[in-house]
């Protein structure tokens, strides 16, 4: 029985998928620190932060939407990712960790907002 939102699978994904954004940008060039890097930070913890906020809230036309807001940061977050592999910041499999990481969250949104 799903008594929080830290019960969610997704919600549970997403914060791994964060870990692994942290781990995989602390090796990009230093100049990046106010660019690519926070940028794709910012984008990667908006995800979990928007399905907890939005299961926070009284109605389900709240909850979609916050589920929407996070979904768009998943498709931010995989531009983010393709640019930094483009830009050699990323190596082929960092990129397609994540990328897969974030394809299998995206699915599962999506399929939340669908029942909803």
């Amino acid at each position: 029985m799903i008594q929080s939102y830290k019960d969610l699978v997704v919600w549970q994904k997403a914060v791994s998928l964060v870990e692994a954004v942290y781990r995989s940008t602390e090796s990009f060039p230093k100049e990046e620190v106010f660019g690519l890097i926070s940028q794709m930070r910012r984008s990667a913890i908006s995800i979990p932060s928007n399905i907890a906020e939005g299961s926070s809230r009284g109605t389900r036309k709240d909850y979609c939407q916050f589920l929407r807001i996070s979904l768009g940061s998943c498709s931010e977050l995989e531009t983010q990712v393709i640019i930094a592999e483009k830009l050699k910041f990323m190596d082929f499999s960092k990129s397609a960790k994540l990328l897969q990481q974030l394809n299998e969250i995206m699915k599962i949104l999506n399929t939340i907002i669908k029942k909803l």
